[in-house]
């Protein structure tokens, strides 16, 4: 004992080294392009989401497949009814929020293309059926729970208050509008979500990020095309004045003012409605045709190619490219299967991130403020799978499996294939399905009496099917 003493007290309990984040106060700086920093860069993804038709159906993909799983709360042990009381509980706060939980997942998801989302927590006490929004809910039970869980936007980050030690997260700070008002948030009141955790950085990484160099390029690309497009319609005019007329002498006032003219002249021919030309006697106007265009090679690039590599990079670099396939008239079936079990196992990932922040932050602090519950562990928020096995692959597992006696039927099996294939539950068959299933013989059993008569079914089990079906006579 005095060993164990001896050397516990040897031991340096204290933190000398440093994550090395890069920061000025709270501002963080480990992003190298400048205009990808703070504020300017959460405007940027915010573009990038909002204004790509292809980053905006990945992300539309990605939030729709994120809120069809179902989330439901796991006690910490299914026989303990104290444990099972506190899983009901923390269902019962999920539903009870003044917004939805769909509608909570929404700002929740936000941390996807930004990279981080900031969620401060609002609790209430419960007090039933009242005007006051700090105590209405559906219970009146006195117990503390959540109000609501409100995003802290990304555009209205100030700064980081970080520790000084070792650099945790102490707050944010924000200036939010109408007011722009300084906000801090202390962490031990909200919930921070990230894509990933580098350095400790607050700002986790934006999953938009590796597509920023593509996206950049193809939308000037699209730009160029649009302008060359533009110039393929109405062509290249060219203003040519009378011989004697020398519009390049500097020198002479008017000389110079017939030059402006001309140039405006050129410069705003467009074909639209309002299209039409007023010239000087003498001057002569001549529109040449441009070589290329959209989707040409003639004389330049092919701009449909181009804008097309920069649109597969993008989508490829969140494993969403299964998207395009078809849009080209290539890629197989068993490619796309391919590649949308890794965006499966993607979004998985992401979802147990999410989990994992209530799990480790949310859900302990709620049960600290209601101390009525006795626990010796907190139970888990899970969510389903979002893939849908495919049931014709699973249907021949299961016969494999029973038919040489691995897998035996029963209720466990059967709940768990009626979910997979999204069946309803099981209804009280009463005593029939009883008694018919007291006579389901074991697979092996079977296999060794192929060969034998059937025995005709018991005449108790035919009067309990009777009764069943109001045959009875």
């Amino acid at each position: 004992m005095a060993k164990t003493t001896q050397t516990n007290s040897r031991v340096d309990f204290s933190e000398v080294g440093s994550t090395g984040l890069k920061r000025w106060g709270g501002v963080i700086s480990e992003e190298f392009l400048r205009e990808l920093h703070g504020k300017q860069g959460a405007k940027v993804y915010q573009e990038m989401r909002d204004n790509d038709p292809i980053i905006g159906a990945i992300m539309f993909a990605i939030e729709m497949l994120m809120r069809q799983a179902v989330w439901h709360v796991e006690p910490a042990n299914e026989n303990s009814r104290a444990d099972q009381e506190a899983a009901e509980f923390v269902e019962s706060c999920l539903d009870d929020m003044s917004a939805t939980w769909q509608d909570t997942m929404t700002e929740i998801l936000t941390f996807l293309p930004f990279g981080w989302s900031y969620h401060e927590i609002v609790y209430k006490r419960r007090g039933g059926n009242v005007k006051d929004p700090a105590r209405k809910s559906k219970y009146n039970d006195g117990l503390i729970g959540w109000r609501k869980l409100p995003i802290r936007s990304q555009d209205t980050l100030y700064q980081w208050i970080l520790d000084e030690e070792d650099g945790g997260i102490r707050a944010m700070e924000q200036q939010p509008p109408p007011d722009y008002r300084n906000r801090i948030i202390p962490i031990e009141k909200a919930l921070l979500f990230r894509t990933r955790s580098n350095k400790g950085n607050p700002e986790g990484r934006s999953i938009l990020r590796n597509a920023y160099r593509p996206w950049y390029f193809k939308r000037r690309m699209e730009e160029i095309e649009g302008i060359g497009v533009e110039r393929n319609l109405a062509g290249l005019p060219v203003l040519t004045p009378p011989e004697k007329m020398d519009i390049w002498d500097k020198n002479d006032p008017d000389m110079v003012h017939l030059l402006h003219t001309a140039e405006r002249l050129v410069q705003n021919i467009r074909r639209d409605q309002m299209e039409g030309i007023v010239k000087p006697n003498g001057w002569e106007l001549e529109l040449l045709s441009a070589s290329g265009g959209s989707g040409s090679s003639r004389g330049g690039a092919n701009t449909s190619e181009i804008i097309n590599r920069y649109e597969q990079r993008m989508a490829m670099t969140v494993l969403a490219d299964f998207i395009l396939l078809g849009h080209e008239k290539v890629g197989s079936f068993a490619l796309s299967s391919s590649k949308t079990n890794l965006f499966g196992m993607a979004i998985g990932a992401w979802l147990d991130s999410i989990a994992e922040v209530f799990n480790r932050y949310a859900i302990p602090r709620l049960f600290e403020l209601n101390p009525k519950f006795h626990v010796e562990d907190y139970p888990k928020l899970a969510h389903s799978d979002i893939e849908t096995p495919d049931l014709a692959e699973l249907g021949a597992f299961i016969k494999d499996m029973t038919g040489v006696g691995v897998l035996v039927p029963g209720p466990k099996l059967e709940a768990h294939i009626r979910q997979a294939a999204d069946l309803p539950e099981e209804d009280d068959m009463g005593e029939y399905w009883e008694m018919a299933r007291d006579q389901r013989m074991n697979p092996l059993q079977q296999s060794s009496e192929r060969n034998e008569e059937p025995d005709e079914e018991d005449p108790e089990v035919q009067a309990a099917a009777k009764r069943y079906l109001g045959r009875e006579e």
